[in-house]
């Protein structure tokens, strides 16, 4: 019996162990190197390679990716992962939301992690802690926003991989609110591309993403006020590299991930975002994201179509591009492409539906019909002036009625026999049908009997 309980403790402790779920470790290979791949598309404007390990650059207003080294390759994001922090935050609480400091945050309070030295017990708002955040890069501050607008921190994680997931990130998995290194904590260059895309559609994320400088008055910890100004080169109006036009952005380092660089720049009613990924030097990445800008705006234009834009070489086209049309709740969403590569999309309303011949003959029969009223009238008008006429001209309508009406009823009755020889012809075949049944079975009956006979 022991030998029994011993097998089957045995039996379960093994099944058990094999349905506790696997954590999959990501394997994010930093030493592959790629090719700009959008160069292999014909008759795509052939871009430079960049330094970075990967990269990308996407027009934010249809998605279109104008240039691709790599951009679907997993790699460590550092601090750029607060740009997703941000968008959930701004997504799931207000600006004038008051946040108190909890040991959650202020743990992260370390000489060799980016803070804002906040204290246990310090209460800031929304808005304070959000461009904290952004400019500062604090620690501190993406935890405690987790903490805060998620219930738990790791609630909030949840809610940034199931947003992830929802945009169409396929290569991105978060482990922390802030890109503090973890094997398990990834994403790709695409990825945070449509990240902050999606981000830009909200005002919220874009005023905060927007701000250059910001200032936090005295809380009820301290006195001092906190002041911040942009670390994102091709963001600060004084920098050397600074890019005309430039929205906003966000800058990421850690040892693993080397530096990892997120940019918007709007030029003329378009904008681009580049990202590039495990780049030498912060110097680096923004020199290789100012290739990227340069490229987009002199080789690309936007084309409006029906409801929509694309995004063509210049010198293309629209006439030449190829076409993947759907309904969708009384909508036709249109995907264009240059060959396999899609370049923009339009939505426009689903056609309305074409009458059918019937509606077309009783309208048809409805305009005879005040034609002939107005017929009518006429005859009786010119009665008037002329009482001969007049009576001449009602006998003829009154004949032609008669007419009408006679050949009316001709055509009711012809239609009417029409109609009923079908009808008839089915009667009478299966008639016929009844009488052959009851004929071969008398057949059979007189068959039987006849055999009996002759026995």
């Amino acid at each position: 019996m022991r030998k029994v309980k011993k097998l089957f403790t045995l039996l379960t402790a093994l099944y058990m162990s094999l349905m506790l779920p696997v954590q999959v470790m990501a394997a994010v290979d930093l030493n592959t190197k790629y090719e700009v791949d959008t160069n292999k598309i014909q008759g795509w404007p052939q871009a430079a390679d960049i330094a970075s390990d990967t990269g990308i650059l996407m027009d934010a207003d249809t998605g279109t990716v104008l240039f691709d080294k790599g951009g679907d390759q997993q790699r460590y994001p550092a601090s750029i992962t607060k740009i997703m922090t941000l968008l959930v935050a701004v997504e799931n609480s207000s600006m004038d939301e008051q946040v108190t400091f909890t040991e959650t945050g202020v743990r992260n309070v370390t000489a060799d992690s980016s803070n804002i030295n906040s204290k246990i017990g310090e209460v800031m708002t929304m808005q304070d802690c959000l461009h904290a955040l952004i400019i500062q890069s604090a620690n501190d501050a993406a935890a405690q926003i987790a903490e805060h607008v998620g219930g738990t921190e790791q609630n909030f994680i949840d809610m940034m991989n199931q947003r992830a997931a929802q945009i169409g990130c396929t290569n991105t998995h978060f482990i922390n609110s802030s890109g503090l290194p973890d094997e398990n904590h990834y994403s790709s260059a695409k990825d945070m591309a449509l990240i902050f895309r999606e981000g830009l559609k909200n005002e919220a994320f874009r005023s905060v993403i927007g701000d250059a400088d910001y200032t936090i008055q005295p809380t009820n910890m301290t006195s001092d006020k906190r002041v911040f100004h942009t670390h994102h080169p091709m963001f600060a109006p004084e920098s050397d590299i600074y890019y005309q036009g430039c929205i906003g952005g966000k800058t990421g380092f850690t040892n693993l991930a080397a530096h990892t660089l997120v940019t918007a720049v709007e030029q003329n009613g378009t904008t681009y975002i580049a990202v590039v990924m495990h780049g030498v030097e912060l110097s680096t990445c923004c020199l290789d994201s100012k290739a990227l800008f340069d490229y987009g705006f002199k080789n690309f234009t936007k084309t409006a179509v029906d409801g929509g834009s694309v995004i063509l070489p210049n010198g293309m086209d629209v006439n030449t591009l190829t076409t993947k049309s759907e309904s969708n709740n009384g909508k036709v969403d249109t995907v264009y492409y240059v060959g396999d590569h899609q370049v923009g999309n339009s939505t426009v309303d689903e056609p309305a539906a074409t009458p059918t011949p019937e509606a077309a003959v009783s309208e048809t029969a409805g305009q005879t019909a005040a034609s002939g009223t107005t017929g009518n009238t006429s005859d009786e008008s010119a009665g008037t002036d002329n009482s001969s006429d007049s009576g001449t001209s009602s006998g003829e309508v009154s004949r032609n009625s008669k007419n009408t009406q006679d050949t009316r009823s001709t055509t009711a009755g012809e239609e009417g026999e029409t109609k009923g020889i079908p009808a008839l012809r089915k009667i009478l075949l299966m008639a016929m049908a009844v009488m052959v049944l009851i004929l071969i079975a008398l057949l059979a009956a007189l068959g039987r009997k006849e055999r009996k006979h002759r026995r």
